[in-house]
């Protein structure tokens, strides 16, 4: 199995979920096996929006069946500890993991993790 490269952000799931952009779709099914991942804080960010709605549920299970979802560890807690302050939230969080684990993170919020040091971004909704 190829190494994992890339954190999806909450609002790349909620795209891909509602099937918003065929450009993501397109980048998403051209990744290996195994190359795409999802923080748990990721998981937990899109549970409270999309996942909670009953009718959703089925569709949050089978996007689950096609990304690992990565726990939030001691590495990604101290790497969230260094970051530049700014308010506390989901993004943040998601910036660190994607950090301590190495990968690049996919958003299409790139002025969200501007600030950033050292943080690889991409965005796949764009042709």
């Amino acid at each position: 199995m190829d190494e994992l490269r890339f954190l999806l952000d909450s609002d790349i799931c909620i795209y891909a979920l509602l099937g918003r952009s065929e450009a993501l779709r397109q980048r998403l099914r051209a990744q290996p096996e195994g190359t795409v991942a999802i923080s748990a804080v990721t998981l937990a960010e899109v549970g409270v929006g999309y996942g909670a709605a009953i009718e959703k549920a089925d569709e949050l299970k089978a996007f689950l069946t096609q990304v690992e979802v990565l726990p939030f560890d001691d590495s990604a807690a101290r790497s969230y500890a260094a970051l530049p302050f700014r308010r506390g939230s989901f993004d943040r969080l998601i910036a660190a993991h994607a950090l301590a684990a190495g990968r690049t993170l996919v958003t299409n919020n790139e002025a969200d993790f501007s600030d950033v040091p050292q943080l690889k971004v991409e965005n796949w909704t764009k042709p």
